[in-house]
């Protein structure tokens, strides 16, 4: 019984991340989305863009580690891609919330699902490329359908979103192909708000 408590106590914790909103918001501009709807989004995406990676992935396993990449969330906050002094200390706050929260499980799932958000992180395998394309990718499309609304607020330079985006290429270059054409024409149609290169 103790490892179904477990087991339940972590279903009860990681419902925290609906409460943890992001920059971006939803496609039809009314507010921001949490961590929880972003993941839910990025499974759909693996189901369905899978087909595009650079190489054979296996998509249960994308798929999980999409489901927990995330959950760090839930005491590190969501860090703005952009802002590059929360990055300075974002590695060391996600690594003490993995413990913590991933610690909450049975051991032997501990270890399964931390090895899983560790894969993502490191970006080694051709899965967890994939995973962190598609983690790149949803961003990047809820932004040029609100007309860049996260980019405008915080003055972000299309220099800057190819930058942070290019490594959707490492996952799929086909996709990237198509997401760097729909930058560049976003911004040379006017939606950069800042002076560009």
């Amino acid at each position: 019984m103790q490892r179904l408590e477990r087991q339940l106590e972590f279903i009860l914790e990681i419902d925290r991340l609906k409460n943890i909103l992001r920059r971006t918001v939803i496609t039809d501009g009314s507010r921001q989305e949490n961590s929880a709807e972003h993941s839910w989004h990025l499974a759909m995406m693996a189901l369905l863009l899978s087909e595009h990676a650079n190489a054979e992935v296996d998509v249960t396993h994308v798929l999980k580690m999409l489901l927990v990449h995330d959950i760090v969330e839930i005491d590190a906050g969501d860090t703005f891609c952009y802002d590059a002094e929360a990055n300075l200390d974002k590695e060391e706050r996600e690594q003490r919330a993995a413990d913590r929260i991933f610690g909450l499980l049975p051991e032997d799932q501990t270890t399964q699902l931390r090895a899983l958000w560790d894969e993502f992180e490191a970006r080694q395998t051709m899965d967890a490329r994939f995973a962190n394309a598609i983690d790149r990718i949803q961003p990047v499309l809820q932004n040029l359908a609100t007309g860049g609304h996260s980019w405008h607020l915080h003055s972000v330079t299309k220099a800057q979103v190819l930058e942070r985006n290019s490594p959707i290429g490492d996952g799929s270059a086909s996709i990237w192909s198509v997401i760097s054409q729909r930058i560049e024409g976003a911004f040379a149609r006017g939606l950069g708000s800042v002076d560009e290169e």
